[in-house]
């Protein structure tokens, strides 16, 4: 449970982190996957570039229409944020669900977006909100989307020398219900199987679904399928039923000593069935 011997750097600006970064550093924001990770000596960096002291980088603010979310900006911070839970409820309740007050204290969401574990709270509720991430390279800046962002587990579109600098999610509409529900494992807090879930109506149907769907998989993805089945219908408890026994439609399941493939299809529709109807009664 002892690191290897690395050297640490803490710059304070962004273009001294880029330039440490040049030179094979490898970014620091909270340290809650990473140190842990060390320490087992599943990652050995050499030199570790602390992003924490970066000041530029720690903000939540609102504009045309969007949050805009540093990347050290902590997992407390955005549930706690007056302005996350009043324009982006769901983004505030997935930060509240994440590991317990101490993890939420410490750990950053860019760190977390960047670090990609296949359990992790934000990945299904930056996929129901059809977010953006803006990553900053020495060639610049370039913004993807959260559905390209996540490639596979602990495996992103960064490429060497890339941080994420910021996460953009839109300002929810008035009438949209949202809901981010999981079942955790019960010592790390991570989902055995979570689900987000945004919902619009009109007219007395449907128009708009978004689900987000994490730890089934090895990567937070879209469920596209429950989707479908869900806008332009009434939205009834069948309507519910049937749309959440999709989500996990054509996924290869995880299966671990916390859950076998098959226990997690089943939370996956049950948490769905659950978030959809908690959603949908807000809209």
């Amino acid at each position: 449970m002892i690191p290897q011997t690395f050297e640490y750097t803490a710059p304070k600006t962004l273009d001294e982190a880029m330039a440490l970064l040049a030179s094979g550093g490898k970014p620091l924001a909270g340290g809650m996957s990473l140190i842990p990770m060390m320490k087992l000596r599943l990652a050995t960096p050499e030199h570790l570039v602390d992003l924490g002291r970066i000041k530029d980088l720690d903000y939540i603010r609102e504009a045309a229409g969007e949050l805009h979310i540093g990347a050290t900006t902590t997992h407390y911070s955005v549930e706690s944020s007056a302005l996350v839970r009043g324009k982006c409820p769901l983004l505030s309740a997935a930060a509240g669900a994440i590991g317990d007050p101490q993890i939420r204290n410490v750990g950053t969401m860019g760190g977390s977006v960047a670090h990609a574990d296949p359990a992790a709270d934000y990945p299904a509720a930056l996929q129901a909100l059809e977010a953006k991430i803006v990553i900053r390279g020495a060639k610049g800046e370039r913004t993807v989307s959260a559905a390209d962002f996540f490639v596979d587990a602990f495996t992103t579109s960064l490429e060497s020398g890339e941080v994420v600098r910021e996460v953009v999610v839109p300002v929810e509409q008035a009438g949209t219900g949202t809901s981010y529900l999981k079942m955790p494992q019960p010592a790390s807090g991570f989902a055995i199987v979570g689900v987000a879930v945004r919902v619009q109506r009109s007219g007395g149907k449907i128009t708009l679904a978004r689900i987000g769907v994490t730890g089934l998989s090895n990567i937070g993805y879209r469920a596209w399928a429950a989707e479908k089945a869900l806008e332009g219908s009434a939205g009834s408890a069948d309507d519910i039923t049937k749309a959440a026994a999709l989500v996990a439609q054509g996924i290869d399941a995880n299966s671990d000593l916390h859950a076998s493939a098959d226990y997690r299809r089943h939370l996956a529709s049950v948490y769905a069935a659950r978030a959809i109807t908690a959603a949908a009664s807000k809209a």
